[in-house]
This record gives C-alpha cells, structure tokens and sequence, in this order.
C-alpha cells in the first residue's frame, strides 16, 4: 500500500484529502478519503490518488504544475 491513515493527498486533480482508512480488495488497494471542499468521505482506488506536496486547500495552476512535476519526476 502507497498510503496510510493520515496521508495527506490529492484527489480529483485539484482536491486536498486526508486518508482515514485503507484497505486490500479483490480490485487491488482502496482507501476512503475525507475530501474538506466536499465535506465528505469518498473511496478511491489507488490510482485516483497522489501524493501530496504543497499546503493549500486546493491546487491553483501553478501549484498542480510543481505536483505533477514532482510525481514524474521533471
């Protein structure tokens, strides 16, 4: 597993979560995610979520170009 509770990551392209549980499925890893603009949890498979690497609620434009950078390693 990439990530455990209390992660900070980044959902939707621009969304900033905190993930609160993890877990193994037949479909591969899992993990629900307290998203704050949607004041909710959502699940998402591991390839819908990143890494998080900067301190906002949310990425501006700039900011998702340093992530995906850093991911990528450009």
């Amino acid at each position: 597993m990439k990530f455990c509770f209390g992660d900070i990551v980044v959902v939707e392209n621009t969304l900033i979560g905190v993930v609160i549980k993890s877990w193994i499925s037949n479909t591969g890893n899992n993990y629900d995610v307290y998203v704050r603009m949607h004041n909710k949890i959502i699940n998402y498979p591991e390839h819908g979520i990143q890494r998080y690497m900067v301190r906002h609620k949310y990425l501006n434009e700039e900011e998702f170009e340093y992530q995906y950078n850093a991911i990528n390693g450009l």
